[in-house]
C-alpha cells in the first residue's frame, strides 16, 4: 500500500470513528432518561399503579406513595387552525410544558395522538428532570361519528378502526411508528420513546347514551369478554364488555414494550352509574356505563375510573333537589354533593375527574348552582371557580383532577351560538367571545390587537397602529369631533372624541349600525326623525347599567329562532315591542314539556349584549377580561364583539340576513359591504338630540361613516396566562406532594 493510500485510509478510519462516536452521542442524547421504576412479576417496567382506590407512584427503594394527579388537558391546535391540522411547534410545546410545570401540575392529558413533535418535545423537556418529570396521559380517540351514526359499538368497521387507533397510539408513545399523515389525522415518523413519561391510558370519548342503550339491546346475552390482561365481569353489559376488549387490546400492545401503565376509559355524567330524579331529559339518564364491571386479571399497573364532570351539565346540577345536601353560602354545592355520591359507588378503585372547569367568556350556555355557569365569567372569576372545583374534587377523595383546559380554542362551538356562526368551517378564523366553549383555557389566546389597543378610555395607543389600520371621520355629528374605527379577530374597536368631557349623568351617546338593506328605525331614540335605511343594531353608551348593544326588532336572532317561526318557545312580541330595539340575548335552557321530558321546565335566556366598563390592561389591578368600554375626559373607547353586530363570519364578510329560517331552523347569510355608523348624542335634561341630520328630519345613510375591511385567511393572536393560572398554582402549593397513608 502506498503512502498516499495509507494516508487516505487513515483519514477514512478517522472520519468513520468520528461518525460512529457522533452517532453514539446522538443516540445517548436522544435516548430518554428513565425515571426510577419498579418491576412487575414478569420483569416489565412500572412507574404508576393503582391500589384499592388509590393512585400510586413508585419513588424508589421499594417505596410506593399515593399521589393526587393534578393537571390540564392540552388541545392540538392554535387560532387559525382546526385540530386535525396539528400546527403546534416544538417551541410552543416547550414553552407550555415549562408553564404547566411551574404551575405545579404533574400531568398533561391529550385526547388523541399528536404529531411526533409532541413526544419529541416532552422527552426533550424532561431530559434534565428525570427525578421530577412532567408526565402525560395518552387519550385514544374513538370512532365517535360512526358510533353515533350506526348506534352499534359491535359493528366490525368500528372495531377495526378503534383497534387501529389504539395501535397507532401505543406505537407513537414508544417511538415506533412511521405513518403518512392524512387530512385530519396526525402522522409522521415517531422516534422519541415517551413511554417512561406516560402516566396512563385514557380510551375513548364521551359515549352517546342512545348508542350505549341500543348496543346493549341488540347484543343482549353476549358472553362477557375474557382477555389476557382485562376481562368483563359476569354482570357486565354488552357495551361494558366491548370496552373490556379495548382495554385488554391496549394492554396487550403495550406489554410488547416491557411497560405497564394504569388504564381507564372515558366516561361522563350522562352515562354515569347514578340515577338523577331531578333530570328532565330522558336521554341524560338513559344508560349507564360502569367501570367496576371491568377488572384486571393480569395487569399489575391496575385500572381506574375517569369522568368528565362539569358543574352545569346536565341540567340536574341546578334542578335536582336530591343534591341539595351540602349548604354553601346562600345556596347548595350540588357539584360536591354529586362527587360524594359518585365516589361512594367507586369505593374500591380510584376515580379521577379528567375534565372539569368553567370558561371566561361573555356568552353563557348553561346554568350552574352558586354562579358556576358555563360562561359569563371574567378571567378572575373563572380562576376562583376552577380552584373551588379542584378543592371539591380533592376533598372528596378523588385520585386526580385534570382541568379543561390549557389553551383557548377558537374552532370550538356551543349549542346556543353555533346556528349563528356561518360558515362553520371558518370558526377558527375569528374569535366569537359569545361562544363560551372557545375560552376554557388557562392560557388566553386572544385576538391580534389585544396588546395594541388597551380599553382604558385613552386613545393615544391608537396612533401606534399601522398605516391603513384605522379609519377616522372628522365631526361626524354635532358634539363629536372625531370617530375612529378598527378591528381584529374578535372585536370592532370604536374610539370617539367628543367636544366636551363625557358625563353619563347628563348625556347618552348612540351609535346606530347598518350592515345590510332592511332594518328598523330607532323611533324612541330618534323621535321625529328618520333614516334612509333601517338599522340592524344600536350601541347605547350611558350609565353602566344601560350601556349595551341592542338589536333591531325585525333582525333579532333570538326572537326569530325561538319565536313563532322557529321553535315557538317565546311569546309573540307586542305591537310596542315590535318597534323597540331589544336587548341582545342568548338562550340558556329550552322549554321542556312532558311527555317528551320527565317534567316541565320553562325557556330561559340571558342578556349578553351588556357592555362592561373597566380596563383591558393586564398590568392593572383593575383588569377585567370582560371589559368592553371606558371613558376618560372627552374620549370614549369601545370594543364590540362581532356577533353583537350581526356577523356570522367577519373573516369572509358574512352577516345573518333577513330571510326566513330554513326547514332545519338554520339561518342564511349574505355578504356585507361594511358597517355604516350613525352617531348621535342625547341630552338627558332637555331630551334634545344632536345628530348628523342637523335641522332636517331625515338622514341619508349614504353619506355616513362606513367602515370596510378586506377578508382574511390568516390570523394574528396574543398569548397570556390568565389569572386562573396563578390562582391554581397558589392552590396546588397548599397540596402535599403525596397524600398521607
Amino acid at each position: 500500500m502506498t503512502r498516499l493510500a495509507r494516508k487516505r485510509l487513515a483519514i477514512w478510519i478517522a472520519l468513520g470513528a468520528a461518525l460512529i462516536a457522533g452517532g453514539i452521542a446522538l443516540y445517548l442524547w436522544m435516548k430518554p432518561p428513565i425515571p426510577v421504576s419498579s418491576a412487575t412479576s414478569d420483569g416489565a417496567n412500572m412507574k404508576f399503579q393503582t391500589s384499592g382506590d388509590k393512585f400510586m407512584e413508585y419513588r424508589g427503594d421499594g417505596v410506593w406513595k399515593e399521589i393526587f394527579v393534578k393537571g390540564v388537558n392540552l388541545g392540538a391546535t392554535v387560532p387559525g387552525h382546526f385540530p386535525g391540522e396539528f400546527p403546534i411547534t416544538e417551541e410552543d410545546y416547550l414553552r407550555w410544558f415549562q408553564q404547566i410545570d411551574d404551575m405545579g401540575a404533574n400531568v398533561i392529558r391529550i385526547y388523541t395522538v399528536h404529531n411526533p413533535v409532541f413526544y419529541k418535545s416532552l422527552v426533550k423537556y424532561n431530559r434534565d428532570k428525570v427525578d421530577d418529570p412532567l408526565y402525560f396521559i395518552q387519550g385514544i380517540w374513538s370512532p365517535e361519528e360512526q358510533l353515533i351514526e350506526l348506534q352499534d359499538a359491535y359493528n366490525p368497521g368500528i372495531k377495526e378502526k378503534f383497534h387501529k387507533e389504539i395501535e397507532k397510539a401505543v406505537k407513537a408513545v414508544y417511538g415506533d411508528l412511521n405513518i403518512d399523515p392524512v387530512p385530519g389525522e396526525s402522522g409522521g415518523k415517531y422516534t422519541a420513546n415517551a413511554g417512561p413519561f406516560l402516566m396512563g391510558w385514557h380510551i375513548g370519548t364521551e359515549w352517546d347514551p342512545e348508542m350505549v342503550d341500543n348496543t346493549n339491546k341488540v347484543h343482549a346475552g353476549t358472553e362477557p369478554y375474557k382477555g389476557k390482561h382485562f376481562s368483563a365481569k359476569a354482570d357486565a353489559s354488552p357495551f361494558e364488555s366491548w370496552l373490556a376488549e379495548l382495554v385488554d387490546h391496549t394492554a396487550q400492545l403495550e406489554k410488547k414494550y416491557d411497560w405497564e401503565h394504569p388504564i381507564t376509559f372515558t366516561n361522563w355524567v350522562t352515562t354515569d352509574v347514578l340515577k338523577h330524579p331531578g333530570e328532565p331529559l330522558f336521554e341524560e339518564d338513559l344508560a349507564s356505563v360502569d367501570a367496576t364491571k371491568i377488572e384486571p386479571v393480569h395487569w399489575e399497573a391496575g385500572y381506574f375510573a375517569a369522568y368528565h364532570v362539569y358543574p352545569y351539565y346536565p341540567d340536574f346540577f341546578h334542578l335536582d333537589k336530591t343534591l341539595e345536601t351540602i349548604p354553601e353560602g346562600n345556596d347548595y354545592n350540588t357539584y360536591k354533593a354529586y362527587l360524594k355520591q359518585l365516589k361512594a359507588h367507586y369505593k374500591d378503585i380510584p376515580v379521577m375527574v379528567t375534565e372539569y372547569g368553567v370558561p371566561s367568556s361573555l356568552g353563557v350556555s348553561h346554568l350552574g348552582r352558586g354562579g358556576r355557569n358555563q360562561g359569563g365569567h371574567s378571567e378572575e372569576e373563572q380562576g376562583e371557580i376552577n380552584v373551588s372545583l379542584t378543592k371539591d374534587i380533592y376533598d372528596e377523595g378523588y385520585a386526580g383532577a385534570i382541568l379543561f383546559m390549557w389553551q383557548d380554542e377558537w374552532f370550538k362551538k356551543t349549542w346556543n351560538t353555533m346556528r349563528f356562526e356561518i360558515p362553520e368551517d371558518r370558526r377558527s378564523y375569528w374569535l366569537n367571545v359569545l361562544t363560551n366553549e372557545k375560552l376554557f383555557g388557562l392560557l388566553s389566546l386572544g385576538p391580534g390587537k389585544e396588546d395594541q389597543i388597551v380599553i382604558d378610555g385613552n386613545l393615544n395607543d391608537w396612533a401606534a397602529l399601522g398605516e391603513g389600520e384605522v379609519k377616522s371621520w372628522e365631526n361626524p355629528a354635532p358634539g363629536m369631533k372625531q370617530l375612529r374605527v378598527t378591528h381584529d379577530e374578535a372585536y370592532v374597536y370604536v374610539g370617539m372624541t367628543l367636544e366636551k368631557p363625557f358625563d353619563p349623568k347628563s348625556s347618552q351617546v348612540y351609535l346606530g349600525t347598518d350592515i345590510l338593506p332592511g332594518g328598523d328605525q330607532p323611533v324612541t331614540e330618534l323621535p321625529g326623525k328618520s333614516l334612509s335605511e333601517g338599522l340592524e343594531g344600536m350601541i347605547v353608551v350611558g350609565a353602566d347599567e344601560e350601556t349595551q348593544v341592542k338589536v333591531a326588532p325585525s333582525y333579532d336572532f333570538h326572537q326569530r329562532l325561538y319565536g313563532r317561526y322557529g321553535y315557538w318557545m317565546l311569546e309573540d312580541p307586542t305591537a310596542e315591542r315590535k318597534k323597540q330595539f331589544q336587548p341582545w340575548k342568548l338562550a340558556v335552557s329550552l322549554t321542556m314539556t312532558p311527555p317528551d321530558t320527565r317534567f316541565a321546565n320553562p325557556f330561559k335566556d340571558m342578556t349578553v349584549g351588556k357592555l362592561f366598563r373597566g380596563t383591558s390592561d393586564r398590568n392593572s389591578d383593575a383588569f377585567n377580561s370582560l371589559t368592553s368600554w371606558q371613558y376618560s375626559g372627552n374620549e370614549v373607547e369601545l370594543r364590540i364583539p362581532w356577533m353583537l353586530l350581526g356577523f356570522a363570519d367577519p373573516s369572509s364578510l358574512q352577516v345573518i340576513d333577513y330571510g326566513p329560517l330554513k326547514k332545519d331552523r338554520t339561518f342564511a347569510t349574505t355578504k356585507t359591504q361594511g358597517i355604516t355608523f350613525v352617531p348621535w348624542i342625547k341630552d338627558r335634561a332637555s331630551g334634545n338630540v344632536s345628530w348628523p341630520g342637523g335641522a332636517s328630519g331625515t338622514l341619508d345613510l349614504g353619506g355616513q361613516p362606513k367602515y370596510t375591511w378586506s377578508p382574511w385567511e390568516t390570523v394574528k393572536y396574543t398569548e397570556h396566562l390568565k389569572s386562573g393560572y396563578y390562582a391554581l398554582k397558589e392552590f396546588y402549593e397548599t397540596l402535599p406532594d403525596h397524600r398521607s397513608p
